[in-house]
């Protein structure tokens, strides 16, 4: 039998236990499947970055109002799945005992390394399980593994097989690669369940930090101090002033821009671009796009404490050789210990085609077709990513011939062939929601190049926004800095990823009020998460929707 299937045969009866006796007790179950980041984050967190973590790739999430993290209360586990991640567990024991680590990550001696010991192996494993599984292993549980590291100690004559053999035991159960939320009845909240102390420090972390609670605020927990208010803001803002905020802040911007998935992700564009058609778009471009716009995030939102509305105008970017290339602009080369820095900071300049988020390569050429840009799918990316409304998606029989004919010596422009599109009844509808902002990015071609012309003919790059016209991107980008949908659509997004479903309608309520508050002084990232994880409501699950998700093997 493999470890994977003894690991399910024995945890689930366990689970079967655990639940059925908090099911007595009015307690509720939801588990959240961990994201590869996470995964290797933790994994870094608990063993040190040294640990070499291999390919533990779930299968594609489903995208549910914009964002993954809603939809990963639903992801499943397949048999596939679960042998990758017990040979993944093997790897990366196998790394914790290895000689070069034993001394750094056990805090005791074998008796013998030729045979078991239970008092050694029972001291790493409540240590290192008590991370693994974001709280105290219980008395049965720890027997359990000892035992593990017993038999096989014997078997294989060797104290660190038996301990190896554990550890690998303890990564692949449900308790490490799901984010177990246990909750109770909220009295004084009716139809809501309060998640208990160490699920919230769960919520908490994974949100600020993307990756599982540290020693210290599972400590806050065991105190009883995390359940206080004033506990909670301890921690809250010891999480806020440390520099991980950043991890937490791109795993946020990753998932609700669709970088997660530039390949795979369903729902989003993927990014497929001919490169025989656009030679400038080079794999270091592809690579460099995403992490352009993620280091711009940073360093706006958390080096400058910058409003959120800003990065829609701003000309401050970080740039490689090759994106420079792309953009067609000048890169100083800077040196650092007698070599090129690869990225380098850059200011557009005030005439500059290149303005804010809307005019990087990471939203231009996600959001195009591999041989043609797509005013259509900029323009529904914008509305879906930045202004949460949805666009309908087009019925099954549309013909696209004659948008997809660039060569059609009548229309020369997409915005022609758009037009002309636009003219069947069943295609009027979407298009009218979508071309009209669209076409303010048809002077940037599929690969994110500026162009001011498109098979000889003038580019037209203007069009109107809530009764607003504009002409170009640059024009564009400041009408959505100020529409307050703007704002209410991040604020939204960055509670529903906190809490991993959507908000309720009390807590749309608040996040209304917070919008009003945040609009005003500015939206700014440590500001907004800061308020969000001190509300109670944070904490909690709406009774109608639990359990929220259930591990499936098969």
């Amino acid at each position: 039998m493999r470890l994977w299937q003894i690991a399910v045969a024995t945890a689930l009866p366990l689970c079967a236990s655990l639940w059925g006796s908090l099911a007595q007790a009015d307690a509720d179950v939801g588990i959240v499947r961990l994201t590869p980041d996470q995964y290797q984050r933790a994994i870094h967190d608990i063993f040190g970055p040294n640990v070499q973590v291999g390919d533990n790739q779930v299968e594609p999430g489903v995208r549910e109002d914009g964002l993954l993290a809603v939809g990963n209360r639903k992801l499943t586990v397949g048999s596939t799945e679960l042998e990758r991640d017990e040979t993944l567990a093997r790897e990366i024991a196998a790394q914790v005992v290895d000689p070069n680590r034993r001394a750094t990550l056990l805090e005791c001696q074998p008796k013998s390394a030729r045979g078991p010991d239970d008092a050694c192996a029972a001291r790493f494993l409540a240590r290192a399980g008590r991370l693994l599984f974001r709280r105290p292993l219980s008395a049965v549980e720890l027997q359990r593994y000892v035992a593990t590291q017993d038999r096989l100690a014997q078997q294989r004559q060797s104290f660190y097989a038996g301990l190896a053999a554990a550890l690998a035991q303890m990564l692949i159960t449900p308790d490490f690669l799901f984010r177990v939320e246990i909750s109770n009845p909220d009295p004084t909240q009716p139809h809501t369940l309060q998640l208990d102390g160490y699920s919230r420090a769960t919520r908490l972390s994974f949100f600020l930090w993307n990756s599982a609670p540290d020693g210290e605020l599972l400590d806050a927990v065991q105190s009883g101090r995390l359940m206080s208010p004033r506990g909670l803001q301890q921690q809250v803002d010891r999480l806020l002033s440390s520099p991980r905020l950043a991890d937490g802040m791109r795993a946020f911007f990753i998932d609700m821009l669709g970088f997660g998935g530039l390949d795979q992700d369903p729902g989003f564009d993927t990014l497929s671009i001919d490169t025989n058609l656009y030679p400038n778009f080079t794999p270091n471009v592809r690579a460099d796009a995403q992490e352009q716009t993620l280091r711009t995030i940073v360093d706006q939102l958390l080096n400058h404490n910058a409003d959120y509305r800003d990065l829609f105008v701003s000309r401050d970017t970080f740039l490689t050789p090759t994106l420079a290339a792309l953009y067609g602009v000048p890169l100083p080369r800077a040196q650092e210990l007698g070599g090129a820095v690869p990225w380098v900071p850059y200011r557009f300049a005030p005439d500059a085609p290149y303005v804010g988020l809307l005019s990087q390569v990471s939203f231009l050429a996600l959001h195009s077709h591999p041989g043609r840009s797509s005013p259509t799918r900029r323009g529904k990316a914008l509305r879906e990513v930045f202004l949460c409304e949805k666009v309908p998606p087009p019925p099954g029989n549309v013909d696209f011939s004659l948008v997809q004919n660039t060569s059609d010596p009548r229309y020369k422009t997409v915005r022609q062939r758009l037009t002309v599109h636009r003219s069947a009844p069943m295609c009027a509808g979407c298009h009218k929601i979508t071309d009209p902002i669209g076409l303010a990015f048809e002077n940037f071609d599929t690969a994110g190049e500026y162009r001011s012309t498109e098979n000889g003919a003038p580019i037209d790059a203007s069009g109107e926004l809530n009764g607003q016209s504009f002409d170009g991107v640059g024009q564009l980008a400041e009408i959505i800095r100020d529409d307050p949908a703007t704002t209410s659509c991040l604020i939204n997004r960055v509670y529903a990823f906190g809490t991993e479903r959507q908000p309720t309608p009390q807590e749309h309520a608040w996040l209304t009020s917070l919008q009003a508050e945040l609009s005003k002084d500015g939206v700014r990232w440590r500001e907004l998460v800061r308020r969000v994880t001190l509300n109670p409501d944070f904490y909690t699950l709406p009774m109608s929707s639990a359990p929220l998700s259930t591990a499936v093997v098969h």
